[in-house]
């Protein structure tokens, strides 16, 4: 029987494979191509994917079926990095410990690249193999929802127009800007593994949750974390006037509010006949140090 860390590199390597197989035709504007496998070939713990593996073989489906969709899915939160990190939004220098997108190709070919990565993932979807038309309409819809005007876009609006004045306000941006693809990194996973409607609601409510307590320890790291380790600047959100669940809560109270938040994730999948890998990846990141 795999452990925890044996399978998730099993998940991983996959992935990673995928990826690299991709935007490697020798064209006229391969500067783009470039830029875009730069962002995307820089590492990173890959959660999202890995998750979609995860959810496609807890609910007994084969990994390789969902991994063109979480290759979709990296496309995707890739660009929302790329973008991220522009001057005209969080304005950072790096990410996962190098230049940024922008610092290197310049502002017009990360903003291209990042247009180019969204585009890419729908067209990975739709000739996902292994997967029925109407699973890949599914997937589609998933994907669109997550990251659209309603999804990640919409968190980020709220993260960029203002402070957040309560907690309340401030769940419901991280809901949208962090749980959007977490929650269509287990959808996907599911709609490959061809799961019914109770299964996909049970791991849409572990991906809230988890969201959550990814998002509140991401601000506790924003304030604990030793940079070189956590691969991107340290203190950002409190010299860009950011409000996090740190300044509401302090360091105490987000600790307690993972803790909770991870376990209501857990017990949303305790029942999957093969989730044990979900319950120790929910742990792992509530420990995460970057």
């Amino acid at each position: 029987m795999e452990t925890f860390q044996v399978q998730y590199d099993r998940y991983r390597a996959a992935v990673e494979e995928a990826l690299q197989g991709l935007f490697l035709r020798n064209k006229p504007y391969g500067r783009l191509q470039e830029a875009m496998r730069y962002s995307l070939l820089a590492g990173g713990k890959r959660v999202r994917p890995v998750m979609t593996l995860a959810f496609c073989e807890a609910l007994g489906g084969e990994a390789r079926r969902a991994l063109a969709l979480g290759a979709a899915l990296e496309c995707v939160h890739t660009y929302s990095l790329i973008h991220d990190d522009l001057p005209c939004m969080d304005d950072d220098d790096l990410r996962r410990g190098r230049p940024t997108c922008h610092k290197v190709y310049g502002e017009t070919m990360a903003v291209l690249a990042g247009d180019a990565l969204q585009a890419e993932a729908f067209r990975l979807i739709s000739h996902a193999p292994g997967l029925s038309a109407e699973q890949r309409i599914d997937a589609v819809h998933t994907l669109s929802a997550a990251c659209g005007g309603d999804g990640m876009v919409a968190g980020q609006v709220l993260d960029v127009e203002g402070p957040a004045c309560d907690e309340a306000s401030l769940r419901d941006m991280c809901l949208r800007k962090t749980g959007g693809l977490l929650g269509a990194a287990a959808d996907l996973g599911c709609i490959a593994a061809g799961a019914d409607a109770e299964a996909r609601r049970l791991a849409l409510s572990y991906a809230e949750h988890i969201g959550l307590a990814f998002q509140v320890r991401d601000d506790m790291l924003d304030v604990i974390a030793d940079q070189e380790e956590f691969g991107k600047p340290v203190g950002s959100d409190k010299e860009e006037g950011k409000r996090t669940f740190v300044d509401l809560l302090g360091l105490e109270g987000c600790g307690k509010l993972v803790e909770e938040e991870t376990a209501l994730a857990k017990g949303s999948v305790s029942g999957f006949p093969r989730g044990g890998f979900l319950l120790e990846l929910a742990d792992s990141l509530a420990d995460r140090r970057k």
